[in-house]
């Protein structure tokens, strides 16, 4: 338990919270909508971290899942899931798998998630994890992140848990009308996340949102290496 009485859970939120309202006058969102919040509150987290970490599995903070590769802050988890705004009837296109954490909040809130992971080891372990948890509405695939998933296409949202130092422009084309995509860009020190709009008659605008880092995203998968 947290020192104030909240549960170690709620004291994560309650922190994640702060994190939105210090931050509404760069991501224009001053907190989560309900369903949103719903989601995030009901994946537990410490499900999608080794054994060793679950202790620190309530911090507002990164963890290392293995080869490399870490489970996203909460925070970040939430604001891009936020600024993503799946709907119930969407297709989902996420690179980046890790874990299988943020597919897990995205399954719960959208018809249907295809997530993109170059690691082998890591994908089978997000297969794992969504089976565990009875999530059906996920698939996860090893592929090259930066040619997305084009069996699968168009999709109504596309979300990018790496830094591509710039934007895939094979994502671009995969992407719906109208569409949303949320990525971090940049090089692999600090990133810029990003949401880039297509309406329905191809256009697009595209707003930065807030400083951020995330580890690369390189081409091909570990089988190329």
């Amino acid at each position: 338990m947290a020192d104030d009485g909240r549960s170690a859970a709620d004291a994560l939120w309650h922190e994640v919270a702060a994190d939105f309202a210090a931050t509404r006058g760069r991501t224009g969102i001053a907190a989560p909508s309900a369903r949103v919040w719903q989601a995030l509150r009901s994946v537990p987290r410490e499900r999608f971290v080794d054994e060793s970490w679950r202790p620190q599995a309530f911090d507002n903070r990164p963890l290392p899942i293995g080869c490399g590769q870490t489970i996203s802050q909460p925070f970040i988890v939430a604001l891009m899931t936020a600024l993503l705004d799946p709907q119930p009837t969407h297709r989902v296109l996420e690179i980046g798998t890790g874990c299988g954490y943020q597919a897990a909040v995205l399954a719960r809130l959208c018809a249907q998630v295809v997530s993109i992971e170059r690691i082998a080891a890591l994908a089978a372990q997000a297969r794992a994890h969504l089976r565990e948890l009875g999530i059906t509405n996920a698939e996860v695939h090893v592929a090259d992140g930066w040619q997305g998933w084009p069996a699968g296409a168009p999709y109504d949202r596309i979300v990018v848990t790496a830094g591509p130092e710039e934007v895939p422009p094979a994502l671009l084309a995969q992407l719906a009308r109208p569409g949303r995509l949320v990525l971090p860009v940049g090089d692999d020190g600090w990133q810029v996340l990003r949401v880039i709009d297509q309406a329905a008659d191809g256009t697009r605008s595209e707003r930065n949102v807030l400083d951020v880092r995330f580890v690369p995203m390189p081409t091909g998968t570990d089988d190329d290496a």
